[in-house]
């Protein structure tokens, strides 16, 4: 398999970026989610928000090489192709996808560098971004939070289009990303 894209397939680094991805989806707001079972300042709780956060900028990392990736070759047609409005409303969600997988993690850098924590990255401290100020830390908590909750329904819907593009309207949509069968 090519790893570039071509104009019927994605390519492997494409392909494997793209799973790579929704596992660290899971990841990363199941650390999040998990770190409610355990009482506030545990050491269960405090490690699971260290790998939410290291997840998240793993993110980060990983999406400006899956933008990378998006050029370095076209991006695979649908067959048969889809209605206009289908097309447009198909880049929206990809572009909300792509913004959720930079912006998720920039504010959550943002967030603790605001509250003057430790910002761990695998063995390594990031610089703040901004100096101290806990009334802002508060305030872009609240956007994190808001947005990711808002990533779950983007994800959900990214999905939903997916198996509808397959097993409804039965064209290849799905399977461009899919790894091929030998």
């Amino acid at each position: 398999m090519n790893w570039k894209n071509t104009t019927t397939r994605y390519g492997s680094l494409s392909i494997g970026l793209h799973w790579l991805m929704l596992l660290l989806f899971v990841a990363v707001y199941g650390t999040i989610e998990l770190r409610e079972l355990f009482e506030k300042g545990s050491d269960p709780r405090e490690a699971l928000k260290t790998w939410h956060f290291m997840l998240g900028m793993l993110v980060f990392v990983l999406v400006l090489l899956r933008i990378a990736a998006r050029f370095t070759g076209p991006t695979p047609l649908i067959h048969p192709a889809p209605p206009k409005m289908q097309e447009i409303s198909g880049k929206l969600l990809h572009l909300a996808l792509y913004l959720l997988m930079i912006g998720m993690p920039l504010t959550g850098w943002l967030l603790l560098s605001a509250a003057g924590k430790p910002i761990p990255f695998f063995g390594l401290e990031l610089p703040a971004l901004i100096g101290e100020n806990k009334d802002l830390a508060k305030q872009i908590k609240e956007l994190h939070e808001v947005v990711g909750k808002m990533g779950y329904f983007l994800i959900g819907l990214h999905a939903a289009a997916a198996l509808y593009h397959h097993y409804i309207k039965r064209d290849d949509t799905m399977t461009r990303i899919l790894p091929e069968r030998k």
